[in-house]
C-alpha cells in the first residue's frame, strides 16, 4: 500500500470516529515535534473546518512553540495558545510545601514535575474539546505506545491515535508526503519535559533501533532487553486500571 492510500484511508477513519462518537471536530495539542505537526495535518484534513491546534506553553523553551507555530501556519489550522507555566509553577511549589510539611524531604521531583506538565496539558484539552464537542486526539506512535514512552493520564489520555501503528521512521514519511516543515522533521525528538532532554537519551534505545525490533529486524541483545524490559513494566499504562477481584 502507498503512503498516500495510508493517510488517506487515517483521514476517513478519523472522520469516521467523530461521528461515531457523535462529535463535531477534533482537537490536539501541538507541541513543536513531528508527531503533533504530522496530526495537525491529518485532522485539518479529516476536518477542514472543524479542527483545532492547542499550543500550552508550560515553563517551557520557546523553540517549541516557533516549530509549533510554523506548523500549524503550514497547514493553516486554527489554534488556540493557553500558557500554563504560572498554573504549573504554582501547583509545583504547593507540592513542594506539602511534601516537606510531612517531612518528605531530598526526593527527586524531575519526572513527577514532567508528568504534571503531561497532565495539565490533557486536562486543558479535554476542557475545551468539551466545549467544542471535539475528540481529542493523541500523538503517540507505535515506538512510544510500545515502550510506555507517554505519561499515564497525560499525552496518554487522549480519545484516539491516529498514529499508533507507525513507527518513527513511518512518521518522518508520512511528514515529508504532507509537507511537514523540513525543521521540524529534523529536529532531535523531545518531549521538553526538561531544559536539554531527549526521547532517545531518556528511553536508552534510539527510535531507529526500537524501529528495527518492532519490524521483526536483528538488533543488539541490549537493546533489545531494555525495549522488552520497557514494554513489560509499561503494561500498566496501556490497559485499564486494575480491578479487584470478586468475593466468593
Amino acid at each position: 500500500m502507498s503512503i498516500k492510500y495510508k493517510i488517506n484511508s487515517t483521514i476517513e477513519w478519523l472522520q469516521e470516529q467523530v461521528k461515531n462518537a457523535g462529535c463535531q471536530g477534533l482537537i490536539v495539542g501541538i507541541s513543536g515535534g513531528i508527531d503533533s505537526a504530522l496530526c495537525a495535518f491529518l485532522i485539518k484534513k479529516a476536518f477542514p473546518n472543524n479542527s483545532l491546534g492547542l499550543i500550552m506553553p508550560c515553563d517551557s523553551n520557546v523553540q517549541d512553540k516557533i516549530d509549533g507555530l510554523l506548523a500549524i501556519e503550514k497547514c493553516k489550522l486554527e489554534y488556540m495558545e493557553i500558557d500554563l507555566t504560572s498554573i504549573y509553577q504554582q501547583m509545583v511549589a504547593e507540592i513542594k510545601k506539602g511534601l516537606n510539611e510531612k517531612n518528605f524531604e531530598d526526593l527527586n521531583l524531575t519526572t513527577s514535575q514532567a508528568n504534571l506538565k503531561a497532565r495539565l496539558r490533557m486536562s486543558t484539552l479535554y476542557s475545551i474539546a468539551n466545549a467544542l464537542n471535539y475528540l481529542v486526539v493523541g500523538t503517540d506512535n507505535q515506538a512510544e505506545l510500545y515502550t510506555g514512552y507517554f505519561t499515564k493520564y497525560g499525552d496518554g489520555g487522549v480519545d484516539i491515535l491516529p498514529l499508533a501503528q507507525l513507527t518513527k521512521r513511518e512518521v518522518r514519511a508520512w511528514a515529508r508526503e504532507l509537507g511537514v516543515p523540513a525543521e521540524i522533521i529534523t529536529k532531535v525528538p523531545s518531549a521538553g519535559l526538561w531544559e536539554n532532554q531527549t526521547d532517545e537519551e531518556e528511553i536508552g534505545v534510539t527510535y531507529d533501533i526500537i524501529d528495527d525490533y518492532l519490524e521483526g529486524k536483528e538488533i543488539p541483545q541490549r537493546d533489545k532487553e531494555i525495549i522488552e524490559r520497557l514494554h513489560k513494566i509499561s503494561a500498566h499504562k496501556r490497559s485499564m486500571p486494575l480491578m479487584a477481584p470478586k468475593f466468593n
